[in-house]
């Protein structure tokens, strides 16, 4: 998982320092960006494979970069961290609801955000399962060697954890998950990651799969379950 590339966003030179230090300690190659353009610029040139991304950017501000980094095709499948200071819900909802992966609250700590820097990547650099190649269940069906959901003939644009949600709903179908299950299944960290996270993400996994969202049952007070199919 060492010498990924990751690119670090922010306009605050201490900040900026702080996070270059500690993950090159960890071993990742480090590039930075100081505002919006410069980020998605970076990410043109060479794509990294994480973005840690602050919200509060002069110009284009992170919300705007996140949108545009997931409406492009070679890029809208890098997870992103979004890195802020807002500790609102509403702001932390915006954020997953344009496409983040996770965040991180300033001030943080070095080792929580080497856990979730090592969780979000070890998801999306994950080996592709060996069993079964094609998972159907109902209109849904997952390539699991190429990492592609779709619905019907319909493929749909899934995040590195967007897609392992998924898997592992389907996997455990017809068992209802509550949050912290799931946080660590898909988040794969012991890491404090609020429980409102999983709901932010259903309800984004949700809007994608549009008429089979149906699939995706919430158990009122405890979490959530697939729906039991014939394949």
């Amino acid at each position: 998982m060492k010498d990924l590339q990751i690119l670090v966003v922010d306009d605050e030179p201490d900040i900026l320092s702080v996070l270059v230090y500690h993950l090159s300690r960890e071993g990742y190659q480090v590039k930075t960006a100081v505002n919006g353009q410069g980020a998605l610029k970076a990410a043109e040139v060479d794509r990294p494979d994480l973005i840690i991304l602050d919200l509060m950017l002069p110009g284009m501000d992170g919300y705007e970069v996140l949108a545009r980094l997931r409406s492009d095709e070679r890029l809208g499948s890098i997870p992103v961290i979004l890195l802020t200071a807002l500790v609102e819900e509403e702001e932390r909802v915006k954020g997953f609801e344009v496409g983040a992966d996770d965040y991180i609250a300033k001030p943080f700590s070095a080792r929580e955000l080497g856990l979730r820097v090592e969780a979000l990547l070890r998801r999306s650099k994950a080996d592709p399962v060996s069993a079964n190649r094609r998972l159907t269940i109902g209109p849904i069906a997952l390539d699991r060697e190429a990492h592609r959901a779709f619905v019907g003939d319909e493929e749909i644009e899934l995040t590195p954890l967007e897609y392992r949600l998924l898997e592992i709903l389907i996997q455990r179908r017809g068992r209802v998950q509550d949050r912290r299950q799931l946080l660590q299944a898909v988040w794969d960290t012991n890491a404090a990651i609020e429980t409102r996270t999983v709901d932010m993400h259903v309800g984004r996994l949700r809007m994608k799969l549009g008429a089979a969202a149906s699939l995706i049952e919430t158990v009122r007070g405890v979490g959530y379950r697939f729906r039991a199919l014939d394949k």
